[in-house]
C-alpha cells in the first residue's frame, strides 16, 4: 500500500542511490546538459569573435585580451555567489536565472559598437556563466544513482563539447559570411534567454536540497517519480539510515567549513586543480583561432582547423566517462592530465598544417576528458548542506585564472611564441596531475547528507 507518512532525508537519499538510469534521470541530464552546451558556445563564439574585431575594430593585445578576460572576472564571482545561492534557494531556481542573464547579456552584445559597452556586457555574460555551470554539475551529481554518477557527470560535460563545435560551425559558417557575422554568432548566442524558462518549469528540483530543507513532501514526490518511472515501490523493507546534522546552516558557516579539519585538504587540492586547469584551458583554447591567424592561415582556414580541434572533445569525453567508474576518479583525472600536458608541449612546437591539426586534437581530447573528471569529482568532495559552496568557490577559484591567462598569453607570444606558452601551460597541466592525488576518490559511493 502507499505510504502517507513523510520519508526522512536518509531514506530521501538511500533511495535515490540505489535506483536504476529511469527516463527522468535521462530528461534531468539532457535538459541540463542543453544549458551546458548553450553555455559553451558562448564560450566558444568569443574566441572566433576576438580574432574577427581584432582585424575590423583595430584592436591592440591588450584590448583583445581584456574582451577574452573581463568575461572571466564575471564568472569568478558569479561561480562564488551562485554556489552560495544554490545552497540557500535550490539548484534549479538558480539555475534558470543565469540562465537568462548570460543569455540576454550575449544578445545584447549584438548590438554593441565598442569596446567599452562590450566588456559591460561580457561582464554579465560571465556572472550568469560562472554561475551556471556548478551548480548545474551539483543538480545532476544530486540526482545521479550511486554506481554511475561520475559516469553522468561526464556526459553532462561531454555537452560542453557540443555546444563547442556549435561555436566552431558558427564561426566557421555564420561570422565570415559578412562584416556583421559576429553580430549573428552574438543573436545566436541569446537562446539560453529562453531555454531558461524551461529550466525552471520542465525540470525538478533536487530532492536531497529539498529534504535538506526540511521540505520532505516535496522530495518524496519527486523521488516517487522516479521510481515509478523505473516500476518501483517504495516498502516496509528499506534498512533505515539515520540522517545526519547538516555541516552548515548559513552562507557564513558554508564558506567556514570548506577549511575546516574535516574538508581543508580537499579544498586545497581541488582549488589547485581548478586554477591551473582553467589557465591552461582558456590560455590555450581562447587563444587558438587568433595564433593560427599569426602563424600565417587566414580566417577560414583558421576557424576551419578549430572545428577539426574541436572534434576531439567529443572522443575525449567518451573515454573518461568509462574510465572513471573503471579506474576511480583520481587515477582518471590524473591520466588526462598529465596526457593534456604532453600534448600542450606538442602542439607548441607543431609545423605544418598535419601536425598543428593531430597535436591539437590531442590536446582537445586530453584536455576535455580531465574536465569530465574535474566537474565529477568535485561535487562529490562536500556534503549536501554545502555542495553547491564548495562547487562554487572551487570554480570561482579557477576562474582567477582563466582572468589572468588570457592577459599573459599576448605577452607570452610576443616573448616566445608558441613553443613558450604551450611549454607553461603544459607546467599547470603536470602541477594539476599532481595535485588531483590529494583528492578523496568516493567511487560508487553515497554522498555525504550532511
Amino acid at each position: 500500500m502507499p505510504h502517507t507518512e513523510l520519508p526522512s532525508r536518509a531514506s530521501i537519499a538511500s533511495r535515490l542511490d540505489a535506483l536504476p538510469f529511469t527516463r527522468p534521470h535521462l530528461r534531468v541530464l539532457t535538459g541540463s546538459g542543453l544549458g551546458w552546451a548553450l553555455d559553451a558556445m558562448d564560450v566558444g563564439l568569443i574566441s572566433f569573435i576576438i580574432a574577427v574585431l581584432a582585424q575590423q575594430w583595430q584592436l591592440s593585445p591588450a584590448e583583445t585580451g581584456w574582451i577574452a578576460s573581463i568575461g572571466f572576472v564575471g564568472m569568478a564571482i558569479g561561480a562564488s555567489v551562485g554556489g552560495l545561492l544554490a545552497d540557500r534557494l535550490g539548484r534549479r531556481q538558480v539555475f534558470a536565472i543565469t540562465l537568462l542573464i548570460y543569455g540576454i547579456a550575449t544578445g545584447a552584445s549584438a548590438l554593441a559598437g565598442g569596446v567599452a559597452l562590450l566588456l559591460v556586457l561580457r561582464f554579465f555574460v560571465g556572472l550568469g556563466l560562472g554561475a551556471e555551470l556548478p551548480v548545474a554539475s551539483t543538480y545532476v551529481s544530486e540526482f545521479a544513482p550511486a554506481a554511475i554518477r561520475g559516469r553522468l557527470i561526464v556526459i553532462l560535460e561531454a555537452f560542453w563539447a557540443v555546444g563547442w563545435t556549435a561555436s566552431a560551425l558558427i564561426g566557421y559558417f555564420v561570422i565570415p559570411a559578412s562584416e556583421d557575422g559576429w553580430r549573428w554568432a552574438f543573436a545566436l548566442g541569446a537562446i539560453p534567454a529562453a531555454y531558461a524558462l524551461v529550466v525552471r518549469w520542465g525540470l525538478p528540483e533536487s530532492p536531497r536540497w529539498l529534504a535538506l530543507r526540511g521540505r520532505l513532501a516535496e522530495a518524496e514526490r519527486v523521488v516517487s517519480t522516479f521510481e515509478t518511472a523505473a516500476d518501483l515501490q517504495r516498502t516496509e523493507t528499506a534498512r533505515p539510515v539515520a540522517a545526519a546534522q547538516s555541516v552548515a546552516a548559513n552562507a557564513a558557516q558554508r564558506v567556514g567549513a570548506l577549511w575546516s579539519a574535516e574538508f581543508r585538504a580537499r579544498t586545497a587540492c581541488i582549488w589547485l586543480v581548478w586554477f591551473c586547469v582553467n589557465f591552461a584551458y582558456y590560455g590555450a583554447f581562447i587563444w587558438i583561432p587568433s595564433i593560427l591567424v599569426q602563424a600565417g592561415y587566414d580566417l577560414v582556414r583558421s576557424f576551419a582547423f578549430t572545428l577539426l580541434i574541436t572534434l576531439a572533445q567529443l572522443p575525449g569525453y567518451a573515454v573518461a566517462a568509462w574510465l572513471i567508474e573503471l579506474w576511480g576518479r583520481r587515477a582518471t583525472l590524473s591520466v588526462f592530465l598529465a596526457g593534456a600536458a604532453i600534448s600542450a608541449v606538442l602542439f607548441g612546437t607543431a609545423s605544418g598544417e598535419g601536425a598543428i591539426i593531430a597535436t591539437g586534437m590531442a590536446l582537445s581530447f586530453f584536455n576535455l576528458g580531465a574536465w569530465g573528471a574535474l566537474y565529477a569529482v568535485t561535487p562529490e568532495l562536500y556534503p549536501t548542506s554545502l555542495r553547491g559552496t564548495g562547487s562554487g568557490w572551487a570554480a570561482g577559484v579557477g576562474r582567477i585564472a582563466s582572468i589572468i591567462a588570457p592577459l599573459i598569453v599576448p605577452v607570452m607570444l610576443a616573448s616566445g611564441g608558441a613553443p613558450l606558452a604551450f611549454s607553461v601551460f603544459a607546467g599547470f597541466f603536470v602541477i594539476a596531475t599532481v595535485a588531483a592525488w590529494g583528492l578523496v576518490d568516493l567511487r560508487g559511493r553515497a554522498l555525504d547528507e550532511r
